[in-house]
């Protein structure tokens, strides 16, 4: 008896084959992993042989899922080509754009410009993931994003930059701080006190890691934590003080218990890009977002 295959479940398998693991592919493509299981356990029925060797660690391939792997990257890549050939040939701007975010444009910026993005195009889905910028470039490069905003860099050839927003970074310290009294605070001084990191490996704890070897300071965090208002938390308890984006500073430290100042270094004028790999013509979606968030 012959069984069909669905392109979704296929785009599912590719997305497990790709993160090595079942719950981050659900997490990607927003499907729970209860269903996504249900979905691979369908696409092995119906080749009728394990693609998938399952373990606590995650998943690896069998040789026949390595075979199904790559034959679903073309296939769906093709079809992905049909709906955007399609699409370019709607009257409706409609559609779902895929759009990859470093942390603080998601905090800092694009609340207010996808609410008023949606009110001009409601036919229009926003798929968001939030990612360090070397994973958004990445996932752009990699046509799994249609948009990445990261940290403005080298563009990687293939893909469009524009600008997006300047972030500068600032420094943030508890009320009261010696630190409080300057009106600009330089990166060597940040260093004489504990200092609290943000995002461990990321491209902001990278940046900082470097800029103090170049001063021939040790950059060693009192602790390390993975969002920014966890940073405010660590701030308001009296553990350290901190360099973040002024978008993120903004967010969570935008009350009388924080005080911020500017970081007076001339690397500390940060900008975001957005990112996209060249198509010509893009998507009409893919489009108006971009013109939307052009800053």
């Amino acid at each position: 008896m012959t069984r069909r295959l669905d392109t979704y479940s296929l785009r599912l398998f590719v997305a497990v084959a790709r993160t090595g693991s079942i719950a981050r592919a659900a997490e990607q493509e927003h499907i729970a992993s209860s269903a996504l299981s249900r979905r691979l356990a369908d696409l092995e029925h119906a080749f009728d042989t394990a693609l998938l060797v399952r373990s606590p660690r995650g998943v690896t391939l069998t040789d026949a899922g390595q075979i199904v792997f790559e034959r679903g990257v073309q296939l769906d890549d093709e079809v992905q080509g049909l709906i955007r050939d399609v699409q370019l040939h709607s009257e409706e701007v409609r559609g779902t754009v895929r759009l990859y975010a470093n942390m603080s444009a998601v905090v800092g910026f694009l609340p207010e410009r996808l609410k008023a993005f949606k009110a001009q195009y409601p036919g229009v889905n926003i798929s968001l993931h939030e990612a360090d910028t070397r994973d958004v470039i990445r996932a752009c490069l990699d046509d799994r994003a249609d948009i990445g905003i990261g940290v403005l860099g080298d563009v990687p050839s293939g893909l469009d930059s524009w600008h997006f927003a300047d972030d500068p970074l600032q420094v943030i310290v508890p009320e009261g701080h010696e630190l409080s009294q300057l009106k600009a605070v330089d990166f060597a001084k940040v260093l004489e006190f504990p200092v609290i990191g943000i995002h461990q490996g990321g491209a902001l704890d990278q940046t900082l890691h470097e800029r103090a070897a170049a001063l021939q300071i040790a950059f060693a965090p009192e602790v390390s934590v993975s969002c920014f208002d966890a940073v405010c938390r660590m701030i308001e308890a009296g553990m350290g003080i901190a360099v973040i984006p002024q978008s993120a500073a903004s967010a969570y430290a935008g009350n009388s218990r924080f005080v911020r100042r500017p970081l007076a270094d001339l690397w500390a004028e940060r900008q975001l890009q957005l990112y996209a790999l060249r198509r010509t013509p893009q998507l009409r979606s893919v489009q108006a977002l971009i013109d939307a968030l052009r800053g």
